[in-house]
């Protein structure tokens, strides 16, 4: 922390470096309105706020076990005993439960928020009103012919918006199963999914979503439920082919005329079979019980501390609600009678969203808080004062942050850093990042500029979401935190990769009440993930640091993710782009801070020669190599290549390096069976794969 003296000392310097550009334009003002900044100044550092008082020793955040297991060091109800946690209390052992804890601990306040266009305000409906048209809702649906209980899967296909959350609690209050759809997956893959999982009923936002399913025409459904109302002659379609088609008010009030009554879960039933989208082959139906995901979001609440919501958070929800980050978050508030509000839908327009909204609850993902911190810079570039304060804010701010002090009012927050905070709604006190790693220069950013608590997760579908989660108080970047209070983790050797438990290192394996009970009606894929002891093999490899945290430093298989949460597999990238004549060798390359993949290819010697030698084109192929027409002839072959076999935009190569010399045994770059090396491929190409990067940035 600045020192008194070492604070009038800045304030000297700032007042010298603002009369240098403020003396031209405004004469002595500038001196005297420094007068008050310097006071101000004085007045904020000599008030320091208490520093946060973590849970456990942030020196020792994990509890070492027999087998080099770890576990949480955070008390709870059972943990003598080394049980697992499972739950947050006695009455709250379901999803149908945990929507009735918050609306008894709301006090019936708002629940589900949305506004119909980015100039408008929010409309809320209240606890008792979501769980009433909920429950009306799943009632319409058994008064249509469906029925209730743990056989029967509905599934839901739209972006987030109440009418997703009412479909879902309407499932849970008939012990249903909800099945989500998501775009990412492509329309094979929803047909794929509709048909394995028996899905006969398909709530839907969008006519084009009406269309696709009405084209696809998987073989189990039968009724499409819209939100919106439906162009005519997408209804005549849908008639002509035997589908009901029903518009989701209309499913209400007959659900209410019917008065079902309500025939709730046990913990052990299925709440939702969650499909991930993998990177081979059809996607994969990950089968999460009630208590999975109950056991999950409380310990993720035991964790939070003093930081965990209540009923007078907001948060926004805006990533999709198909993958478990968001379920989870969204759980979480709903369980302590806090409100959600939804965006738009546009992305675009989410800083308006959350102007309107003012939430202060936000999960994230890297990507979007790359963006604003690229943004941030990007403004103060073209002015030497505003760069040098903005960097004197940021230095003060996380000398504080430091010593455990998390606060949005000193001298530098109302000064320098306001604009920032304000554009995500001004009141933001709590940010969840998951689904890829964090830059440690951005996570430091962040919690330096917006004056809050941002925390860092790390998990699976497979467990829920997050296994681990740092801690308050913990501001050292570049870790996930100690495990979770409903699970253990363990590395395991991985010896063709010289990782082992011993050292430390090894492939991440989590078991736990979070742990998902198998892939549905896929039994083999299960027995590859799920061992016989009960432990869920990531494929991801983890290390130990010191403190009990775990770091994420590989990946087991050759798959990578990328900044957004996509999985690509770059062997089926790669054959894929192979196919160009053009190419004799190539290695596609991707990184989890990076949006995109790039590639290095090695040419077909012959057909580049004959090409040049057709066009007048001049060289070695050394030099051609270095050819922006070669290279732009051959990534638009791979363009082509792609489009043709359908590749998804993040699984498409954006730029490349272009080698002369193949890939071979005596570079060390080929396995004597003439496999591709990739962690060699990978250190030996390393400046011209950062250089592509920062090319594309």
């Amino acid at each position: 922390m600045d020192t008194l003296n070492t604070l009038r000392e800045k304030v000297s310097a700032i007042v010298a470096l603002m009369d240098q550009y403020l003396e031209p334009i405004g004469g002595a003002s500038g001196a005297v309105a420094l007068t008050a900044v310097a006071a101000a100044a004085t007045y904020y550092y000599s008030h320091q706020p208490t520093p946060l008082t973590p849970l456990v020793d942030l020196e020792l955040q994990a509890a070492e076990g027999p087998e080099l297991v770890r576990k949480s060091r955070i008390p709870y109800a059972g943990a003598k005993d080394g049980q697992y946690f499972k739950y947050l209390d006695e009455s709250c052992k379901t999803m149908f439960d945990a929507f009735r804890r918050g609306a008894k601990l709301s006090n019936n306040g708002p629940c589900l928020g949305w506004h119909e266009d980015k100039d408008k305000p929010y409309q809320w409906l209240a606890y008792n009103e979501s769980l009433l048209r909920a429950k009306n809702f799943a009632a319409g649906l058994l008064a249509s012919g469906l029925k209730p209980g743990q056989g029967t899967n509905v599934g839901v296909y739209t972006q987030n918006c109440p009418e997703w959350v009412l479909t879902e609690q309407g499932c849970y209050s008939f012990s249903m199963v909800l099945v989500p759809l998501y775009d990412t997956l492509g329309e094979d893959a929803c047909t794929y999914i509709i048909n394995q999982a028996n899905i006969s009923v398909v709530v839907v936002d969008q006519d084009a979503k009406v269309s696709t399913l009405l084209s696809q025409r998987p073989r189990p459904l039968t009724h499409v439920v819209s939100t919106r109302p439906v162009k005519p002659e997408l209804a005549q379609r849908a008639k002509d082919m035997g589908i009901k088609l029903s518009r989701f008010a209309d499913v209400e009030k007959l659900g209410s005329a019917a008065n079902i009554k309500e025939t709730p879960p046990r913990p052990e039933d299925l709440a939702t079979i969650c499909y991930t989208s993998g990177t081979t082959g059809n996607p994969k139906g990950v089968m999460l019980t009630h208590e999975n995901i109950v056991a999950d979001v409380g310990a993720v609440l035991l964790q939070l501390g003093d930081c965990k919501p209540d009923h007078t958070d907001t948060l926004i929800s805006f990533l999709p609600l198909a993958h478990m980050l968001e379920r989870v978050c969204e759980t979480a508030m709903y369980m302590q009678g806090g409100s959600v509000g939804f965006f738009l839908g546009d992305i675009r327009a989410l800083m308006d969203d959350m102007k309107h909204l003012r939430p202060t609850l936000m999960p994230v993902v890297p990507r979007l808080l790359n963006r604003i911190y690229d943004k941030v810079w990007s403004n103060v570039a073209g002015s030497k004062f505003k760069t040098k304060m903005l960097q004197w804010a940021l230095t003060a701010k996380e000398t504080e942050i430091k010593r455990g002090i998390i606060r949005n009012d000193s001298f530098w927050d109302r000064l320098v850093l306001k604009k920032v905070r304000d554009s995500l709604g001004g009141r933001v006190r709590l940010m969840v990042v998951g689904s890829a790693p964090m830059a440690a220069n951005v996570l430091t950013f962040m919690r330096s500029a917006l004056g809050c608590t941002v925390l860092e997760g790390y998990g699976q579908t497979e467990c829920v979401a997050p296994c681990t989660l740092t801690l308050q108080g913990d501001c050292r970047p570049d870790h996930v935190g100690p495990p979770l209070a409903c699970c253990d983790i363990k590395l395991m050797d991985v010896p063709d990769m010289q990782y082992f438990a011993a050292s430390s290192q090894g492939e991440v394996c989590i078991r736990g009440t979070n742990v998902f009970k198998g892939y549905y009606k896929d039994p083999e894929k299960t027995k590859e993930t799920l061992d016989s002891d009960g432990w869920l093999h990531t494929g991801d490899i983890g290390q130990w640091l010191p403190n009990g945290t775990l770091r994420i430093i590989d990946r087991k298989k050759h798959i990578f993710k990328l900044s957004q949460g996509e999985y690509v597999a770059p062997e089926k990238v790669e054959n894929v782009y192979i196919r160009s004549q053009l190419i004799a060798q190539l290695f596609v390359h991707g990184e989890s801070l990076k949006s995109c993949v790039v590639a290095v290819v090695v040419p077909d010697v012959e057909v580049l020669k004959a090409w040049a030698a057709k066009h007048a084109v001049p060289g070695t192929l050394s030099v051609l190599c270095q050819n922006a027409q070669v290279k732009q002839l051959i990534l638009d072959d791979m363009n082509r290549l792609a489009k043709e076999a359908n590749l998804k935009s993040f699984e498409q190569v954006k730029d490349i390096y272009l080698h002369p010399d193949p890939f071979s045994t005596q570079n060390n770059l080929l396995t004597p069976t003439l496999k591709a090396k990739r962690p060699e491929i990978r250190k030996y190409f390393k400046p011209q794969l950062d250089d592509l990067y920062v090319k594309l940035a």
